[in-house]
């Protein structure tokens, strides 16, 4: 009976398959999150961008503009949700011995800056003494609506930094 019972292969794959399913179920979702993840920040990152992008197009902004392209902002991220997108606009410009300070600054979500700061991490040689340029912060915090690999979220942050193109530099208008 033994000897038959330990020749039989009769349901061997069933066993197999049993043990192997739970691993590659896990791997696939957590491909799936990865990817989700990653279209998330990409989508963030673009949206600074296009942000900034959109600010730097002009040669002065206000408080209407810049609620509209914020709005624009939120669109680019679309299907994810928008609400824990952050985004700062910020004008930098050099004094005279080159000290990069915000010239202006607005917020949705983040806090602006305050007028006069000085700026830290703007690449060296990108800024000479009278330069201006626009630098879009952006920070994501995305939630797996799988919460199975990635259950805590991840906060993704970029910084984009743009030349003005119609002026020298972006003045402020707005309230």
């Amino acid at each position: 009976m033994l000897k038959r019972l330990g020749s039989d292969r009769r349901g061997v794959a069933a066993v197999e398959f049993a043990l192997i399913a739970p691993i590659m179920i896990v791997l696939y979702m957590g491909l799936a999150e990865l990817s989700l993840a990653m279209m998330a920040e990409r989508r963030a990152a673009h949206s600074a961008s296009i942000v900034a992008d959109l600010v730097a197009q002009s040669s002065q902004m206000d408080g209407a503009q810049m609620t509209d392209i914020f709005n624009v902002g939120n669109a680019i991220l679309k299907p994810f949700p928008t609400t824990p997108l952050k985004i700062r606009v910020t004008s930098v410009t050099a004094d005279a011995l080159g000290v990069a300070r915000v010239a202006w600054s607005q917020g949705h979500g983040l806090g602006a800056l305050g007028s006069g700061a000085a700026v830290a991490g703007i690449p060296a040689g990108l800024l000479l003494p009278g330069d201006s340029i626009i630098m879009a912060d952006v920070q994501y915090a995305f939630s797996s609506p799988l919460h199975h690999t990635i259950p805590s979220g991840l906060l993704f942050s970029e910084t984009f930094l743009l030349r003005p193109r119609k002026s020298p530099s972006v003045v402020w208008t707005g309230p």
